[in-house]
């Protein structure tokens, strides 16, 4: 019952957020004008803006096009305490961001960013609800990423990270949360990986009326269900007495109180029977778009009668679309001020975008990044009303260039695509990656749903190689000799394997992405001698 109240709370206060969605869905010119006018304007004054605009602010062509690294020595200032530098609005906030390709990032969050979060959460959520009312009757699991590295402050006392994740929710974030979380908030606090994923199941074993999960990377749940067979005595144990034991014996000062009920309903089905064990669930929302796409296809056969919804393009530094039911990803229009490079160099605005062409998302925000390049490849697939719906691709960062063979991720997941096609596999996890083990050449690591190693074609590596040579500058590397022919290793435990490797490079593990082409070497040790090279 305090769910479902919760969930209907939810619902109310997301209406004008919605209703401002669609007006604008038909105003897509005045919305985003409106929306740059405004950060020009309350910015005036700021040290970034008056460099560019010397105060006769006329429009943001007077500003560059940017990334992070234009605006590391501003982040320094700010996270040391100086204000009006990048925005009049105070930072409250900075969010790490560890993309796979750099270190991590510091986002400046101010109230005007939080609010521009809002609104496009708001207005997924009103849909959502709309088009599912079932999911309005039970508590939902919001995934929660490990605070791995603990709370942390700028030398100006700024805090890194939000401490609550309700603080994305606004005003009634708290009510929300401590009303319809599956899982609570402390649980974030738990460092040790395994202690964090062994208390989070014993809280959604817990929630039988559990109905909506929303992750980011699909594997992050798969990884997360994946040792509940091993620790499934123990967690009915911990159900029944009402006691929290990690394997790890991480100190959890929490305590629930304890459901004998439910653990014998629990004890006689298989611990692997998802659906058994959350007979009430009905979607599930994670990335499921570009290399996210098969671990997706991985959730749907765990979970063959819940819908997988896929999610729309959020980076931390802007939420950029969201599902909208039965068009797609719409452009989050009402949030930011949006521009897209074209194919050709163009640089484009929301409402000049055109059906089955590709673009690169650069973005203005109220956290006081400018023109600034997410480096991320969407695809328009339609619109609604004049919003475009968008599917991501790729990113247009992730080149490999070791030799001047530059080797970009959207060309290399179409070759892989194609070629998955024409042998008929359906692999659960795969990744291009550079291996600079004598003669340096770059290896397939490709895992299948059976393991089987007689699937995969003799001539699978040599094709993938002839497919990759249709890139000019791959295929005159190859005619140098610089790069060798293409190798292909089967592998066990891919995606497993891949994420272990991501935090120990450094990765937050709620921002590990999956990623069809690597840029780094030393792949080849991530997995065991168990696997097979092909």
């Amino acid at each position: 019952m305090k769910a479902a109240l919760a969930n209907r709370l939810w619902l109310f206060t997301s209406r004008k957020a919605a209703r401002h969605f669609h007006y604008a869905s038909r105003h897509v010119v005045e919305t985003q004008a409106g929306i740059l006018r405004n950060y020009l304007t309350q910015n005036q004054e700021t040290e970034y803006v008056d460099k560019y605009t010397g105060r006769q602010v006329i429009s943001n062509h007077h500003l560059p096009i940017t990334n992070y690294d234009d605006y590391l020595p501003y982040i320094t200032r700010i996270a040391n305490g100086e204000q009006d530098i990048l925005t009049r609005d105070p930072v409250q906030l900075f969010e790490l961001s560890s993309g796979s390709t750099s270190a991590s990032k510091m986002i400046p969050y101010t109230r005007t960013l939080q609010r521009e979060f809002r609104l496009a959460l708001s207005a997924w959520i009103h849909d959502l609800f709309t088009h599912h009312p079932d999911l309005i009757t039970g508590p939902a699991y919001w995934s929660i990423s490990p605070l791995t590295a603990g709370p942390r402050r700028t030398p100006s006392g700024i805090p890194i990270g939000f401490e609550e994740d309700s603080a994305y929710l606004g005003s009634f974030g708290p009510v929300i949360e401590s009303s319809l979380m599956a899982v609570p908030n402390f649980v974030k606090h738990i460092q040790d990986v395994d202690d964090f994923r062994y208390v989070t199941l014993l809280y959604l074993l817990r929630c039988e009326d559990l109905r909506l999960i929303s992750v980011w990377n699909p594997t992050f749940l798969t990884l997360l269900l994946a040792p509940l067979e091993t620790w499934w005595d123990s967690l009915l144990k911990d159900l029944a007495d009402g006691t929290i034991t990690p394997p790890n014996q991480s100190p959890i000062t929490n305590y629930q109180l304890p459901n004998k009920p439910r653990s014998r309903t629990l004890s006689k089905l298989s611990p692997t029977n998802y659906p058994s064990v959350w007979q009430r669930l009905s979607l599930i929302s994670c990335w499921a778009d570009g290399a996210s796409e098969p671990y997706a296809r991985e959730l749907q056969n765990l979970f063959p009668d819940v819908i997988i919804q896929p999610k729309g393009l959020l980076a931390t530094e802007a939420f950029v679309s969201f599902p909208l039911t039965g068009y797609g990803n719409a452009l989050a229009v009402t949030s930011h001020y949006f521009e897209f490079l074209s194919e050709n160099g163009d640089i484009l605005l929301a409402h000049q975008l055109e059906k089955g062409k590709t673009y690169s998302v650069i973005v203005t925000t109220g956290g006081g990044l400018y023109r600034y390049q997410l480096n991320d490849i969407v695809e328009v697939t339609g619109f609604y009303n004049q919003i475009p719906c968008v599917k991501f691709i790729g990113k247009a960062d992730r080149v490999s260039d070791y030799f001047g063979e530059k080797l970009n991720e959207q060309f290399v997941a179409g070759v892989l695509k194609e070629l998955f096609a024409k042998h008929n596999l359906n692999p659960i996890f795969y990744m291009l990656a550079p291996d600079d083990t004598p003669p340096f050449h770059y290896t397939l690591y490709i895992e299948l749903a059976d393991n089987s190693t007689n699937r995969l074609s003799d001539y699978l590596t040599t094709q993938l190689d002839t497919s990759l040579r249709a890139n000019f500058h791959y295929d005159y590397c190859r005619r140098l000799g610089q790069l060798a022919e293409t190798q292909t290793i089967q592998v066990k435990d891919g995606s497993a394997a891949y994420i272990r490797a991501c935090q120990g490079r450094g990765q937050k593990l709620g921002d590990i992405k999956p990623s069809v082409l690597q840029k780094s070497t030393g792949w080849g040790e991530v997995w065991s001698q168990k696997s097979g090279d092909f």
